[in-house]
């Protein structure tokens, strides 16, 4: 099948320069990732896993965005005067090399961000049976992911993308990566929302600590679902802007993994401030209740005795023609004193 649209060596540019840029995005949020995950913690307290994860979501990322730049090097530059039909030819070869490493490493990509999905799924809701559906759809991604790279791999020369047989398993992968990215950030979302809904029935404040996180997963799921679709629609219709769809999700799905961390650190030390301000004041109204509740008892005490207010409260040197205070008011000092030390 003939594919349409933009030229396949304006493709392969266009891919560069916008997942270049989208790259630098994903490394400075990886950066804020990092920052947010060991920012005033020990070392025992920081989460190995997650970490382990973003680390793992950069590498891949910097390795696509590699042979990305390579392989427009050499369709370009180095085999532009001696490839058979020179740069367009080379592009449109799927069993090309670069291009095969391309796209085994957006399947590892692809499933590792949705398994951590289902992942945090799982947490949220300690049920193993909510995710059975999601993890099916993940094994789906990994069939039909490696079965089309296996497929691009063996291809001829000539083979198109949009070839039935091959295309076939891309858009199974595509299907099946979209179902379990949206049925798992869904549930998650759903998820967060419902706790933060119970808890704010019973809460003081009315303020909500949990819809900012709702908010960003759901605008992860969005942004990800978009460039999914995107892509799925120019494979439908044989346009060549599905590589340029292809290699930018390559990065969205490193950016929606990062923006997630970073809003849950974010609303993490924002509710430990907020709490902390919270019990200082109180603990500063107690005070204040505490020392007027005093002040109250203690000043009309003062009144009944004028040795007392001007020698003050058991005061053993008051001057022997004085009159001592009387009996009553004297225990009941007695009994104050201790509770003002």
């Amino acid at each position: 099948m003939a594919s349409g649209g933009i030229p396949m060596d304006t493709s392969a540019l266009m891919t560069v320069v916008l997942e270049g840029i989208l790259y630098g995005f994903s490394l400075l949020m990886f950066l804020g990732t990092i920052w947010s995950l060991t920012y005033k913690q020990h070392t025992q307290d920081i989460n190995r896993s997650i970490a382990a994860v973003a680390i793992l979501l950069l590498l891949l990322s910097t390795a696509h965005i590699v042979m990305s730049i390579i392989r427009v090097y050499d369709g370009l530059v180095k085999y532009r005067d001696t490839y058979p039909d020179g740069p367009v030819a080379f592009f449109a070869n799927v069993s090309q090399e670069t291009y095969v490493i391309n796209d085994t490493l957006y399947v590892l990509q692809t499933l590792l961000a949705d398994g951590v999905v289902i992942y945090r799924c799982y947490v949220v809701w300690q049920s193993v049976r909510v995710i059975i559906l999601p993890s099916m759809l993940w094994c789906s991604v990994a069939v039909t992911g490696i079965h089309a790279v296996y497929s691009i791999s063996q291809s001829e020369s000539s083979t198109s993308m949009f070839a039935l047989e091959l295309g076939t398993w891309v858009m199974a992968f595509f299907v099946s990566t979209f179902a379990a990215n949206m049925l798992s950030s869904g549930l998650l979302a759903y998820r967060v929302w419902a706790i933060e809904h119970n808890a704010a029935i019973i809460r003081v404040s009315a303020k909500s600590n949990m819809m900012p996180i709702v908010r960003v997963l759901v605008d992860a799921a969005v942004l990800y679902s978009v460039g999914l679709v995107t892509a799925l629609i120019c494979f439908l219709c044989s346009n060549n802007g599905d590589y340029v769809m292809v290699d930018m999700v390559m990065q969205i799905i490193s950016i929606t993994f990062y923006m997630v961390l970073i809003r849950i650190a974010i609303n993490r030390k924002h509710s430990y401030f907020s709490t902390k301000g919270a019990n200082t004041e109180t603990e500063q109204n107690d005070l204040q209740q505490y020392t007027m509740k005093r002040l109250h008892v203690y000043i009309p005490q003062f009144s009944r005795s004028d040795s007392t207010s001007a020698y003050g409260i058991g005061n053993e040197h008051q001057p022997s023609g004085r009159r001592s205070p009387p009996r009553a008011l004297a225990k009941e000092m007695s009994t104050l004193g201790p509770n003002m030390r």
